[in-house]
């Protein structure tokens, strides 16, 4: 249900579970986590995640929610994997976002959408505690009364409420979704990864409300790395720079 691959620093997901609109298994959260962990050790720079079908992701698996046991949640552990991804990560919604699924979406740097989607958590129709930390990440994007909207009431978000609050970057139509995903992976591994990555930290840290103590030692890093250097050359002559990541 997952098709994954890496290539020439980007690497590709795929939620492929259309029969269930891409419903997550506690199993299937895990192995993305495991993948993500090793993809960041193989210093991919780029990320994107899309599902098949008309759903980008209706969260976790329906079956499961009387079955497993939920007090060590594999989706906010996932979640967490997919923030704390230390180069950019882009959701390409290629249809309904559902439950978990916005907060799988909410975990990406940044997302695309398509015209006519809609999202919706139904934790409130079904009796169900949505976690904190999943609240909290979907917050950060669409505010506090958006969020309100979205988990208290089970509101329907349209397209144009989704633009309109934040959630997705941009819309666009099906048709253009791949090419919108493709254009934007191929410029985000142009870009100096040390210092993305960096950043990127920052930001988490921003978003937590936690302290960055290690932004400083960063900073310096990235002032003194390769790729600053790098860059000041190719501006000199003219020419795309040719980032290492050191």
């Amino acid at each position: 249900m997952i098709v994954a691959a890496a290539a020439d620093g980007i690497g590709r997901i795929r939620l492929d579970a259309p029969e269930r609109h891409n419903a997550l298994t506690q199993g299937a959260m895990r192995d993305l986590s495991a993948l993500l962990d090793r993809w960041a050790d193989d210093g991919v720079k780029a990320l994107s995640l899309t599902g098949t079908g008309r759903s980008f992701c209706a969260g976790a698996s329906l079956d499961e929610l009387d079955s497993a046991d939920w007090a060590d949640n594999p989706l906010t552990a996932l979640c967490d994997r997919l923030q704390d991804f230390p180069a950019p990560t882009l959701a390409l919604l290629n249809g309904g976002v559902y439950g978990g699924g916005v907060e799988l979406a909410a975990a990406c740097d940044m997302r695309i959408g398509v015209d006519g989607m809609r999202a919706f958590v139904p934790a409130a129709e079904l009796g169900i505690h949505y976690s904190p930390e999943g609240m909290a990440r979907v917050r950060r994007i669409i505010g506090p009364q958006a969020t309100r909207r979205l988990f208290l009431l089970a509101e329907r978000f349209d397209d144009a409420a989704l633009a309109a609050t934040g959630f997705v970057d941009r819309l666009v139509s099906q048709a253009d979704l791949d090419r919108a995903g493709e254009d934007w992976l191929a410029h985000a591994v142009t870009l100096a990864p040390l210092a993305v990555r960096g950043m990127k930290e920052s930001l988490n840290a921003l978003d937590r409300g936690v302290d960055d103590p290690d932004a400083p030692a960063r900073i310096r890093a990235a002032f003194s790395s390769e790729d600053h250097a790098e860059a000041r050359a190719a501006r000199r002559e003219k020419r795309p720079p040719r980032f290492t990541g050191r």
